[in-house]
């Protein structure tokens, strides 16, 4: 069994083994770290899943979102509206929150493709969208505007997983659940029929529609898995933050935050969403404590780490750092 399971991660027992302890110190973390090292880790492993989500649509088949705040802010309006309205469960409202999600990518995917908009006009369009999506729900009145949309909270004596009201370690469990899911639905994908006819038309669409492949069908399939898994992403914001504003849930700010952890750890791979989503996040908090160590308030000082970071991975490693690492642990991804 631990043979088929190497075979079908393609790991070395080296890098099986550093994967097991990885994931034996993620299990047992919530026993051992504070509440604020526990938030850091809860915002990594967010990060991390929301990167592996944007990874099917870019990584996968080459079509470069940067309104990918948009489905978060769907799904995180959707599901909060669901819940404090109508009582309805966040393990529910999942479903029309992906349902909206994946409604609204259909839509941005239908006029990109069926009229050939590609590369960075489709960038544009995706970005336009989400855009349309802040200042429309900063004007409407039923989620209460710019006034923001808040989500009840109360001291629970146990942990509430089906409402998900609880301890930040019950959160902690489920995004961890949720990033280890989403690894191996990236995984499945990968190794199945429209995996593979996701990389010929990242990589050459033309020759791709040329060999008979229905582009616009698969693409459009990308777009629409990349939104759903993506709104769910929205539902744990919802509910993990407890409040909503439009210009918080879909700036464009959220976007780039969104695309920077892949970029860095790797696009098109399976784990660099997850290392990128360490290193960034890791650094950025840990600067972030530097900083009120020492009385330190400089705007924008994030911004410009983030710059600094993508400038250094982009020259060192312009494939992303996990391709580097992987080579060392001895990792054989599928495909680059």
């Amino acid at each position: 069994m631990i043979a088929s399971a190497i075979a079908w991660l393609d790991l070395s027992p080296r890098a099986m083994l550093f994967l097991v302890l990885l994931g034996a110190v993620l299990l047992i973390a919530p026993f051992i770290a504070n509440d604020y090292l526990l938030t850091v880790l809860i915002l990594i492993l967010y990060f991390a899943y929301v990167g592996q989500a944007w990874n099917i649509m870019m990584g996968f088949a080459g079509q470069l979102s940067l309104g990918h705040a948009l489905y978060v802010g769907l799904g995180a309006y959707v599901s909060a509206v669901l819940f404090t309205r109508y009582g309805v469960g966040p393990w529910i409202g999942v479903l029309p929150a992906m349902a909206t999600a994946v409604t609204c990518g259909a839509a941005i995917g239908f006029l990109a493709f069926r009229f050939r908009v590609a590369g960075v006009y489709f960038a544009i369009l995706t970005i336009a969208f989400a855009e349309f999506a802040r200042i429309g729900f900063d004007h409407l009145d039923f989620v209460n505007a710019s006034a923001g949309l808040f989500l009840p909270v109360a001291q629970y004596a146990h942990n509430d997983l089906w409402r998900l009201r609880g301890s930040p370690a019950m959160f902690y469990y489920v995004i961890l659940a949720a990033t280890v899911l989403a690894l191996l639905i990236c995984r499945l994908l990968l190794r199945s029929r429209i995996g593979y006819l996701w990389l010929a038309i990242r990589e050459d669409e033309v020759a791709a529609r040329a060999a008979g492949i229905a582009t616009f069908r698969y693409k459009m399939y990308a777009v629409m898995i990349s939104a759903a898994v993506t709104s769910f992403a929205g539902v744990f914001y919802a509910f993990f933050y407890n409040n909503l504003f439009p210009e918080q849930v879909f700036n464009i700010s959220r976007s780039i935050e969104i695309i920077l952890g892949t970029i860095i750890g790797g696009i098109g791979t399976l784990f660099g969403p997850i290392l990128g989503a360490f290193v960034l996040t890791g650094l950025a908090e840990a600067l972030n404590s530097a900083m009120g160590h020492f009385g330190l308030d400089l705007p924008g000082a994030k911004q410009v780490f983030y710059g600094i970071c993508l400038l250094l991975v982009v020259m060192a490693r312009p494939h992303g750092l996990w391709p580097w690492l992987a080579q060392r642990i001895g990792v054989a991804e599928p495909r680059k």
